[in-house]
């Protein structure tokens, strides 16, 4: 695509979290004209906002794995465990639970494994390209991600260590002696664990969103915030952004919206197994110089980030959908698993319930629609949206620029489903 085209080129982005956000940033710097969408302002109460602040590029081993299935009966009948369904919603959650059964084989955990390094490995680069720009000072810190263990589901862990290990990803095996080097405010019930030296954490995702979404209003581009009811396509197969108060036609479009994006794409009869883990945090104030950086405790599957706003502790996967309202118990649990581990907690705040994206293969969608040249996805991060914001963003600027990429993209198109 040349220049002048290029720039009389439009996209319309809908969707303002991080991967909005990091896609209209790097096509603004294509030199496109782009308009982002959303029925609220950026990084407002949305997973963008709330999440762990991880940026994990070690983080390919999927939940969608062989020793996964003994053990979801016991996670969901534990108070304590990292999983939970709401009733009402088991009806609907049956086509997506039967996908991702499919995909707990050895041969598909490794495919996703794959896919998902090959995109990992370089998200933390196209951050940096993006963040160049802006002023992160306090912001972002790198001082890797340990994750600990008791004694029990030993076989799991291993295999989590040695898929990383085939995929060569940095990782140092620590001893109790040395977590509590690392952490000695941590109460000592751990046996194990594990350094990602690599990672780093965000002192404060909003704050950080923010920053990009200005320096894209700054290189001209433009928000509207109104909420996107429908997508038509006109002659040429260019898409008409209808929201509830105006209609756009651009060049082309990207869905970006996350856990809503499954109301778009059903629209372009795209019938993509997107479904919602609602994720939960709550902020204990004024604690965050008992941690240096996050940690986290696999065998209850909750995160602990110190930030701005105190300790932010974070987990616990629920299969609920959009609609039902925050369960009171699973607030009580991370509150307790936080309390567990730090016995000097006091009272907690901030109350939080969000919703991640995701596949029964647990890769992202990212690439043309099946259907309509113009139109192209980016959602389906799960507990990665905030890690693979500027990567998916940089690869979904490449494929509307039409530049060549030595990246295999095929796996994260959505015609895998159809």
């Amino acid at each position: 695509m040349n220049e002048d085209a290029k720039m009389k080129s439009s996209v319309g982005v809908i969707g303002a979290g991080i991967q909005g956000v990091c896609i209209s940033l790097c096509l603004i710097k294509k030199g496109f004209k782009v308009t982002l969408i959303d029925r609220e302002d950026p990084g407002n109460n949305s997973a963008s906002y709330g999440n762990a602040g991880h940026f994990s590029p070690y983080s390919a081993v999927p939940i969608n794995r062989p020793d996964i299935l003994i053990d979801i009966p016991s996670m969901l009948l534990t108070s304590t465990g990292p999983l939970a369904l709401k009733w009402n919603y088991v009806p609907r959650m049956i086509p997506w639970f039967l996908k991702f059964l499919k995909n707990c084989s050895t041969k598909n955990m490794m495919h996703t494994a794959k896919y998902m390094h090959q995109i990992l490995d370089i998200a933390l680069p196209a951050y940096d390209e993006l963040f160049e720009d802006i002023n992160l000072a306090g912001l972002v810190e790198s001082k890797g991600i340990i994750y600990f263990w008791t004694n029990k589901d030993l076989k799991s862990r291993e295999l989590e260590i040695n898929i990383r290990d085939k995929l060569g990803v940095k990782q140092q095996l620590l001893t109790p002696d040395e977590i509590h080097d690392l952490e000695p405010n941590i109460k000592k019930i751990y046996h194990g664990g594990v350094l990602y030296p690599g990672a780093r954490h965000a002192r404060n995702p909003k704050k950080i969103l923010l920053k990009l979404f200005d320096l894209f209003l700054k290189k001209g581009g433009h928000f509207k915030k109104q909420n996107v009811i429908k997508i038509d396509f006109l002659q040429n197969d260019k898409p008409l952004i209808k929201t509830d108060s105006h209609s756009y036609s651009f060049d082309k479009a990207v869905i970006a919206c996350g856990a809503f994006s499954k109301k778009l794409t059903n629209q372009v009869n795209e019938k993509i197994p997107l479904d919602t883990e609602r994720g939960y945090h709550v902020h204990f104030k004024g604690h965050d110089h008992l941690l240096s950086r996050p940690v986290i405790f696999l065998n209850r599957g909750f995160g602990i980030t110190p930030m701005e706003q105190g300790l932010r502790v974070v987990g616990t996967v629920e299969f609920g959908g959009l609609y039902n309202p925050p369960s009171k118990k699973r607030i009580l649990n991370l509150v307790n698993n936080a309390k567990y581990l730090f016995p000097e907690l006091t009272k907690h705040e901030d109350e939080w319930l969000g919703f991640r994206p995701t596949l029964p293969d647990f890769l992202p969608v990212i690439g043309p629609s099946k259907n309509h040249k113009n139109l192209f996805y980016s959602f389906g991060h799960h507990h990665l949206g905030w890690t693979l914001g500027a990567i998916s963003g940089k690869i979904i600027a490449g494929m509307i620029a039409n530049e060549n990429t030595n990246l295999d993209l095929t796996p994260y198109n959505s015609a895998r489903f159809s």
